[in-house]
């Protein structure tokens, strides 16, 4: 699949510095910040700097580093967030059918109260 980035989507105007947000960490190539409509008590988006679409573009062209660097700074928000002990989520959507509303990267981590299933069952 061949993925276009679009550099005007909301996440990318926040890294950016044109739209504010409530920064919760920063690392070289990650930023994690507090969703405008959180869905729990804790709900944090961590978006990666680079021009990622979803997380398998991101899993196959993103640099070492900048894979470390993701995964590392999704777990020093856990860990920040206190979210370890209780239980969390990690949401990742990709593409129409997952649902994912902006074209950039990021996983979204909740927690704070029990959060139900994730999909209904048939």
């Amino acid at each position: 699949m061949a993925y276009t980035y679009d550099d005007q989507n909301i996440f990318a105007k926040i890294l950016r510095g044109e739209i504010p947000n409530q920064t919760v960490l920063e690392t070289e190539h990650s930023i994690a910040f507090r969703d405008i409509a959180p869905q729990a008590p804790t709900h944090v988006l961590v978006v990666p700097r680079g021009p990622y679409v979803c997380f398998d573009h991101f899993a196959q062209t993103a640099s070492e580093a900048e894979i470390v660097d993701y995964v590392r700074a999704i777990g020093e928000v856990c860990k920040m967030e206190g979210v370890e002990e209780d239980g969390f989520r990690l949401i990742a959507n990709a593409g129409r059918a997952g649902v994912q509303e902006v074209p950039h990267l990021h996983v979204h981590i909740l927690a704070g109260r029990p959060l139900g299933r994730m999909l209904t069952r048939d």
